[in-house]
């Protein structure tokens, strides 16, 4: 398979709420827009919010954000009244993840990547 590009799309219970959180909660630019969907910058990835779903995402669905600075951007959501599920701290895996959910109970973890964690060496030198 040769993939081009790739997106995560929701289907939220109540689109104007979940465009709200995205776009004015966790400040996600936008991307594209189209006649009932809204499609948003996550990092290297999309993510699409459009038609209408059900009672909620499944628990085994988690959507990963890496961030900067996981407590300064986790202190920021909390002040505008995110529902937390996690505090912010450190794994035995070494990343510093906190855990939040959207409106309709979508987990998202934001994970921090220390400069020495293996997922940031340079193994070119090696």
């Amino acid at each position: 398979m040769d993939v081009l590009a790739s997106r995560l799309i929701l289907r939220p219970r109540e689109r104007d709420r979940s465009l709200r959180f995205y776009r004015d909660v966790l400040g996600l630019a936008i991307a594209r827009e189209f006649p009932g969907g809204t499609v948003f910058f996550l990092g290297q990835g999309l993510l699409e919010i459009s038609g209408s779903g059900g009672p909620g995402p499944s628990p085994d669905q988690v959507l990963w954000v890496q961030v900067r600075d996981v407590r300064s951007e986790f202190e920021q959501l909390r002040e505008r009244g995110v529902t937390v599920l996690a505090e912010p701290e450190c794994k035995p895996w070494g990343l510093h993840e906190a855990w939040i959910a959207d409106p309709d109970g979508m987990r998202i973890v934001l994970v921090e990547i220390p400069s020495d964690h293996p997922l940031r060496v340079d193994v070119r030198n090696l």
